[in-house]
């Protein structure tokens, strides 16, 4: 292999292999910081064939174009300015790359976080072609008024949550000096204080219990959650080998967070479960997250409940319930019960019940003299 030129700025350079291949990677330094990016490319030091060494030259042309690439973007990056070949990227391009390989658990709120933004282009810029958006075209202006967009369509956590996963992406951006700044620089999303799910009261639940359901696991699933506060992601996932039934108590691992969580079990959850299984059978039946809620709005509607009611309510029912019950446990003991990973999360039951509170006393009739 040709020696590379002292002069280059960015050096390709040659490692041994175990297999006796030699890997090609590229070393720079900056700032008198040594960096080295690996090419995934290998070079047959004993190549022999006409075919062998016919390989080695493409491996070598394709790992020079890299390093001339690698080299010309650290030039542009010195004065600010980003790499030709870097400017023709589409921010929808580049969005879809990064969530496909976007393997934390809050996927979900990354797909969201992209639809919303499609959905705020249409609305308030419907002659751009979202096709061909570069990265480098989100600007301040237009950030500023995207989380105007999202805290006027999302209500409690929704906006900022949206808002914090779509900064990630363009963070990569700035990772691979697509752009050399945040456009998204002092501009916050408010956080809404308390939820933004409804609560169903214990009287309501009670009503659901007595109102007929056209799938029959899915309401026996539903009332366990209420009982339980178990997200639906653990209630689908939730197999017999998971409960004690010794001591009425089940064990899982969360799926959101990863903690474990110990929860009793109540006469009513109890009633929620059927017969002892075989311990790999899942103790619940249920459809896709969509297919439940659909039909779970239509039971709630049937039981004459005016709230828009998810899966995820039974869960901040359980915990608003439970906060306000005779047994007043504390906020500790609620944290543990729901899992959460820090008091934080559970705090924002006790503003849930102070907004109800006020409400209450709101409500009270205006008394005439």
């Amino acid at each position: 292999m040709a020696r590379k030129k002292n002069s280059d700025i960015v050096k390709l350079r040659e490692k041994k292999t175990a297999n006796g291949n030699v890997a090609l990677f590229l070393d720079w330094f900056v700032d008198g910081v040594r960096n080295k990016e690996y090419l995934k490319l290998y070079f047959n030091p004993k190549a022999r064939t006409p075919i062998e060494k016919e390989n080695n030259n493409r491996t070598l042309d394709l790992a020079k174009k890299m390093r001339l690439e690698r080299e010309t973007q650290l030039i542009y990056s010195t004065y600010d300015k980003v790499a030709p070949t870097k400017t023709k990227i589409t921010f929808f391009d580049f969005a879809e790359k990064y969530r496909e390989k976007y393997t934390k658990k809050d996927i979900k709120m990354i797909k969201g976080a992209i639809q919303r933004f499609k959905d705020f282009l249409t609305d308030q810029r419907p002659r751009l072609n979202q096709k061909s958006l570069k990265i480098s075209q989100i600007d301040k202006v237009m950030m500023i008024d995207f989380v105007s967009y999202l805290e006027s369509r999302s209500t409690g956590e929704g906006a900022h949550g949206y808002y914090q996963r779509f900064k990630k992406i363009l963070k990569r951006a700035v990772d691979e000096d697509i752009i050399h700044k945040m456009p998204t620089e002092g501009i916050r999303c408010k956080t809404v204080e308390g939820l933004r799910k409804d609560i169903l009261t214990n009287e309501e639940i009670i009503q659901l219990a007595k109102t007929p359901c056209q799938n029959s696991e899915l309401k026996r699933a539903f009332l366990f959650c209420c009982s339980t506060g178990l997200r639906f992601v653990d209630v689908k996932a939730l197999q017999y080998k998971d409960i004690d039934f010794s001591s009425n108590r089940m064990t899982i691992d969360q799926k959101k967070t990863g903690k474990t969580a110990t929860i009793d079990l109540n006469t009513t959850a109890l009633k929620m479960i059927a017969t002892p299984q075989r311990p790999d059978d899942y103790v619940f039946e249920l459809p896709t997250s969509n297919g439940t809620n659909k039909t779970l709005q239509a039971w709630v509607k049937r039981a004459g409940i005016d709230k828009h009611i998810t899966w995820h309510c039974a869960r901040h029912s359980f915990a608003v319930n439970l906060l306000t019950s005779d047994a007043r446990p504390d906020i500790k003991t609620v944290s543990s019960t729901l899992g959460h990973s820090s008091l934080k999360h559970t705090e924002k039951y006790t503003r849930v019940i102070d907004e109800l509170k006020k409400k209450a006393v709101n409500a009270l009739p205006n008394y005439e003299l």
